[in-house]
């Protein structure tokens, strides 16, 4: 799987999505600013209810902006099987006799994407899965509780 082409496919998702967001968050905000939006008394919300919302989609849309800025400009690293896992990895895990691909980024985490026939997640340093990844090696084994369950990840290959 050629990592260079996955995060470009990352960046162009991720764009497509801000696209789709922003939108929404103008939308959202000329609804709130809208004259038919002002209160009538003291118990309509409307526009109240209206600008939170407006104020939430613009986060998400910073958000977003960021994410796309560090698949778009974040250093990349080959590594192989004698480095020390770090953001920007590729590993393949095998879990409970299934391999899968995760992708360890500083933020976008969440994201699930088909690359190359593949489901690749996106994760970060702060998930559990990425706190544990951190500094492994290929071979490793590495286990951890979540609140439904305790997992056990083998780390199968790392790009």
């Amino acid at each position: 799987m050629d990592k260079k082409k996955l995060i470009q496919f990352l960046a162009q998702q991720t764009a497509l999505e801000l696209a789709a967001i922003t939108q929404a968050a103008k939308n959202t905000y000329d609804i709130a600013t809208h004259e038919d939006n002002k209160a009538e008394n003291k118990y309509d919300t409307r526009g109240l209810e209206a600008s939170y919302l407006a104020g939430a989609q613009a986060k998400r849309v910073a958000d977003m902006k960021e994410v796309l800025g560090i698949f778009e400009n974040l250093p990349i690293k080959n590594f192989t099987e004698e480095d020390p896992i770090a953001p920007t990895a590729l590993v393949e895990v095998l879990l409970q006799n299934k391999t899968s691909f995760v992708l360890l980024m500083p933020k976008g985490g969440g994201q699930t994407v088909t690359f190359d026939k593949h489901p690749v997640q996106v994760i970060t340093p702060e998930s559990p899965l990425g706190k544990n990844l951190i500094g492994r090696y290929v071979g490793d084994i590495i286990a951890f509780e979540t609140r439904e369950q305790k997992r056990e990840y083998e780390i199968i290959s790392v790009k």
